[in-house]
């Protein structure tokens, strides 16, 4: 049995959750609306305040989807109401990151700045530490696959380095750092 699937999620006030007849999610709150189709085969049903997904048999499709359905509904009721946010922490120096209208502009060792360009639902803030001065990229919006993958592209622009540690990498993310040739060559 799907333990993930078979938790109810409580719907808060604010909140409109519409089922279409090809499984259509569709969630309203204050900062949004978000659409997501689920397997048809999944039956959805809202009393009381809670939703709850049931599953028609018991074969592994099933199971799958069953969890996943009700990860990705709780992920939107999520979304809405209080939004999904992933943070990047920017480390070497003479790394810059500057907000650039509703983009990011990227100093990060390469010949030229890299620019990346806004994206519909996707608002982006940049802090800095003042005793360490080291930058934090915060990548907020109300759709947690996007806010994801655009967390994870910055990233891509320029992964930590295996041997100083130094580019762009998550926070709280722990880089393990190799032994470079002087430490290697003592052994």
């Amino acid at each position: 049995m799907s333990r993930i699937g078979m938790q109810p999620i409580t719907v808060p006030s604010g909140v409109t959750i519409d089922v279409a007849a090809d499984n259509l999610v569709t969630v309203r709150g204050p900062k949004g609306e978000l659409k997501q189709e689920i397997a048809r085969e999944l039956d959805i049903k809202i009393e009381d305040g809670t939703l709850t997904v049931a599953r028609p048999n018991n074969n592994y499709r099933m199971r799958g989807q069953h969890g996943l359905a009700r990860t990705l509904i709780n992920n939107m009721v999520v979304g809405v109401t209080a939004g999904h946010k992933k943070e990047l922490d920017v480390i070497g120096v003479g790394f810059r990151v500057a907000a650039e209208g509703s983009g990011l502009n990227l100093a990060i060792g390469y010949s030229h700045p890299v620019k990346v360009s806004p994206v519909d639902g996707i608002k982006f803030t940049v802090t800095a530490d003042e005793k360490t001065r080291q930058q934090r990229i915060a990548v907020e919006g109300i759709d947690k696959a996007l806010v994801g993958q655009i967390a994870a592209d910055i990233r891509k622009i320029r992964k930590p380095d295996a041997y100083k540690g130094k580019g762009i990498r998550y926070a709280g993310e722990v880089v393990r750092l190799k032994a470079g040739k002087r430490a290697a060559a003592k052994k």
